[in-house]
């Protein structure tokens, strides 16, 4: 993965070489500026992903960097540091087109955050294009969303069907079927196409820090809220905004929730005025959210809200005839990611690999053939270089279900890999989470639900 190349612009020394000096130890390349100037020289003989730019300069002030910037490349990110933090700077600054702003002293891990935010946001942008480039109407995907079975060929033409509405999805299936991916391609045939698609895990934060993730919050909402922050509401304006695990939501957040699916309007943690955006929901989860109904979970009125248009994705075990072509889309993927010249598979692999149930389904997959890829010492991957010498079962060459409760079996798989992400990474926890393809704060999350070190 290419490190973020980020420019850092601040008349202080002292200042500039610690935020130069934090941001390399966090493995981003960075280069410093003393002014503006000097910030412009350096951005037009270099490309830069994102650019800390101080607010107050001598000679050439931040604003004014800011509008030259913009004029050269409209699309770079620029996160304003600033030790005047009044409202009506910020404002100015989010108009002149700045991503973000931070007031000093900075919070490094604040800061760390911000980057990440933005980070993500642009990568889903460039998905989003691509995908949009790949995409030749609907029921036609991309290379991710394999579809020669019918049963996927029915949830890809059904999603391509209804991404032409502003009608709130439901998509319900197992871990690892690809739920994100459908959703992502049902924004990208959308109108909203031109918009981010944002996405939260209902299930990686707590209740407080999830509101202040969708809904966002005021300065003083909460301990440690030192500034105010935008939610993924906000943020997603005219867009999409993916809800992952919507069934573990709590109660409080379950009518924040219904409010704005009501009347579009919600209110930032902290504050007491009503806003407005133009959001369309795309909510999935694992469980049988009826059944959570009946125990009193699940507000039955959300649950009507969410559940206009339902998608069910096939577990992998239903649609075998995908599996050849994901493995090859796999092979090519993994083989070019670690610079191996991989030329294929045996058959004694493949039909190995075809017997095979997978309770974690598409990414248990994934997880297999990422790991034959690094691991083997020859250009055709073989049965050595998988997990298992035959699949897992019963002598008769099905599968059996393995000891425990599918949650269980996913839950294991994930640890495993996040505990090789780690082997591999050397520990570092910002390489493992890029590794695995998911943020730093929900490996920690995860790191802590697992006891993992």
């Amino acid at each position: 993965m290419t490190k973020t190349n980020i420019l850092v612009v601040e008349d202080g020394h002292t200042q500039r070489k610690m935020l130069g000096d934090f941001l390399k130890d966090e493995d981003y390349e960075v280069a410093e500026a003393a002014n503006g100037g000097e910030a412009l020289k350096k951005l037009k003989e270099a490309y830069f992903n994102l650019v800390l730019l101080d607010y107050k300069m001598p000679g050439m002030d931040g604003m004014e960097v800011l509008g030259h910037i913009k004029d050269m490349n409209p699309e770079m990110d620029v996160i304003m540091m600033t030790a005047y933090g009044t409202v009506e700077t910020a404002v100015q600054a989010m108009k002149a087109g700045a991503a973000d702003y931070i007031t000093k002293p900075i919070e490094l891990d604040e800061l760390l955050i911000q980057i990440e935010r933005i980070s993500e946001r642009r990568t889903l942008l460039r998905e989003n294009e691509l995908l949009r480039e790949e995409l030749r109407g609907k029921g036609v995907t991309s290379d991710q969303i394999i579809s020669q079975s019918p049963a996927m060929h029915e949830v890809v033409n059904l999603a391509g069907r209804v991404a032409a509405s502003h009608a709130t999805v439901l998509l319900q299936g197992e871990s690892g079927t690809g739920k994100e991916l459908l959703a992502r391609l049902i924004h990208s045939l959308s109108p909203r196409s031109g918009k981010p698609m944002m996405t939260v895990n209902c299930a990686a934060l707590p209740e407080n820090l999830l509101e202040s993730e969708l809904f966002g919050h005021e300065r003083g909402a909460f301990t440690g809220a030192s500034q105010r922050r935008i939610g993924r509401f906000e943020e997603a304006d005219r867009g999409s905004l993916f809800l992952d695990e919507v069934g573990e939501l709590s109660p409080s957040v379950q009518v924040k929730l219904l409010r704005f699916l009501q009347e579009r309007e919600f209110q930032r943690l902290g504050g007491n005025r009503t806003m407005r955006s133009d959001v369309r929901i795309i909510s999935a989860t694992n469980q049988d959210l009826e059944k959570k109904i009946e125990k009193g979970e699940i507000r039955d009125d959300l649950y009507y809200r969410l559940n206009v248009v339902a998608i069910s994705v096939p577990p992998l075990r239903e649609r075998k005839e995908d599996i050849p072509r994901l493995i090859d889309h796999f092979l090519r993927r993994f083989a070019r990611e670690n610079r191996r010249e991989i030329k294929g598979m045996s058959q004694e692999a493949r039909d190995l690999l075809l017997k095979y149930d997978y309770p974690g389904n598409v990414r248990e997959l994934e997880n297999i053939i990422e790991r034959a890829v690094v691991i083997t010492r020859t250009p055709y991957l073989s049965t050595r270089d998988l997990p298992f010498t035959e699949p897992p079962g019963n002598s008769d060459g099905k599968a059996a279900p393995p000891e425990g409760s599918l949650k269980d079996s996913v839950e294991a798989l994930e640890r495993r890999m996040i505990q090789e992400a780690l082997n591999r990474s050397g520990g570092h926890q910002v390489k493992a989470a890029r590794r695995l393809g998911i943020s730093e704060r929900m490996l920690r999350y995860k790191l802590k639900k697992y006891g993992l070190k």
